[in-house]
């Protein structure tokens, strides 16, 4: 799933976002993002589901062999 932050605007000027796909504490991180792209700051927040989960992460490691010469 996309990582995907909603912003919401409404009539009186009060600002609404919304993360999704973001698992755990990561979404916090948004927060000053947020608050700096609007030049707002937040009064209120709560936790979606996706907070209280854990992503999972499917590392890869790729060895790669390099050949060197010396003195062609």
């Amino acid at each position: 799933m996309k990582k995907r932050l909603e912003v919401r605007i409404h009539p009186d000027g009060t600002i609404e976002a919304k993360t999704s796909g973001v698992k755990g504490r990561e979404c916090t991180d948004y927060l000053s993002l947020i608050e700096e792209l609007l030049e707002a700051r937040t009064i209120e927040s709560s936790f979606t589901n996706e907070y209280y989960q854990t992503e999972l992460v499917n590392e890869s490691v790729t060895q790669r062999s390099i050949e060197t010469r010396v003195g062609s």
